[in-house]
């Protein structure tokens, strides 16, 4: 691998964490005033990826025709500005609305440079310390950032918006190569031409799909918990949700770090096993009524959550790169993922309207995923090939 990637590395850890430490100022914010209604976080969660789906179209083609070590200081600059909307009062919904416009420019790039950065065989190892370093940014950032916000909220966000800065200049030391040239016409149609010719392959199929049923249950499992949390365990704090939601990410971190040795990229089927402990997991969180319990529960939901998205991450970027551009690809993957994240949060959100509980929409959300991998995987083939054929 290029020497470039800690360089990368440091950038991606500053940057997330400054993400998770504005997420849970912004929780802070919602949990200060009890008057606050029902649906306004899981709204928070749905106007930060509505960027991601609104922009794919363009992020990909931008990430892929530009270098894309300016792109991530264009999108960390983009992130600071919402900040300080937040900071000036801005009502939240605008001002973090502005945060996933940034964080939709900042994905295509930050993947999408790793297939320069890294050859065939060190992709996935790539993946994983990519991944590993973003969950070390949201577990050290939704801690920090929760523990600053309940003692001050404009010192967590002036606090990230340094950070955002200084991922920028960190940023200036990656190369600056462009991976295609510009294509003249309609960036939506050629998007969706790109999507149809990606989905076309049945191994791309499974790494748009694998990822999408993922962050959809990542995301609805985040926002289940602030309910979940205060109902069971009686936390009431942000403090006390993001120190919970910590054994997730340690997790998460501990299934990054496994997965190079047991699931390369020629045995990419494999990545079943561990989403189908995860949808098992969700599951058991829903008969957890005790601290440490819940603790456990939610670690190995992390392990298993970590060993299906890094080797899913890495196949979708080498196929991205062999056909429709790397940057293409994740941006691609971002619309999937968003947009089956925005019906997953806003699916519980209208369950929460009903009355229906957390601990039936975790039982709920473990079957519905349990499913949806297993007809997912069904189309995989049995073969090994993870490259484009000629």
């Amino acid at each position: 691998m290029s020497k470039h990637i800690y360089s990368l590395l440091i950038a991606q850890f500053l940057s997330a964490f400054a993400d998770n430490a504005i997420l849970f100022t912004v929780i802070a914010l919602v949990m200060q005033h009890p008057e606050a209604p029902g649906w306004y976080v899981p709204a928070l969660q749905s106007v930060f990826l509505v960027a991601f789906v609104l922009l794919a179209p363009w992020v990909g083609t931008f990430a892929d025709n530009q270098a894309k070590s300016r792109v991530l200081i264009i999108a960390n600059l983009i992130k600071a500005a919402g900040a300080g909307l937040l900071l000036l009062k801005v009502e939240p919904l605008i001002a973090y609305c502005i945060v996933g416009v940034g964080a939709a420019l900042y994905s295509p790039a930050k993947y999408g440079i790793l297939p320069e950065l890294a050859r065939h065989d060190c992709l996935v190892k790539a993946n994983s310390w990519i991944e590993g370093s973003t969950i070390l940014a949201i577990l050290t950032g939704m801690v920090v950032g929760a523990k600053v916000a309940d003692y001050s909220t404009s010192w967590a966000l002036l606090g990230t918006i340094a950070l955002f800065l200084i991922s920028a200049a960190t940023t200036v030391l990656l190369p600056s190569n462009v991976s295609r040239k510009e294509v003249t016409g309609s960036k939506v149609m050629q998007f969706f031409q790109e999507v149809r010719s990606f989905l076309s392959l049945p191994r791309s199929r499974f790494a748009v799909l694998g990822a999408s049923l993922f962050w959809a249950a990542a995301a609805c499992v985040r926002v289940i918990i602030v309910a979940w949390a205060p109902l069971v365990l009686m936390s009431h704090n942000a403090s006390d949700i993001a120190n919970l939601t910590l054994f997730l990410a340690l997790g998460i971190i501990a299934g990054s770090a496994l997965v190079p040795h047991l699931i390369p990229l020629e045995h990419l089927r494999r990545a079943r096993i561990p989403a189908y402990f995860m949808a098992l997991l969700i599951m058991g969180l829903g008969f957890t009524d005790e601290i440490w319990p819940a603790r456990i529960v939610l670690f190995l939901m992390g392990t298993a959550g970590g060993m299906f998205i890094v080797p899913v991450n890495a196949a979708l970027q080498e196929l991205g790169q062999q056909s429709i551009g790397s940057g293409g690809a994740v941006a691609m993957q971002n619309f999937f993922q968003n947009a089956a994240m925005l019906l997953s949060v806003g699916g519980y959100t209208f369950a929460a309207s009903l009355r229906v509980g957390p601990i039936e929409a975790l039982l709920a959300l473990g079957a519905l995923l349990l499913l949806t991998i297993f007809l997912v995987v069904s189309r995989l083939p049995n073969n090994q090939a993870t490259t484009i054929p000629e």
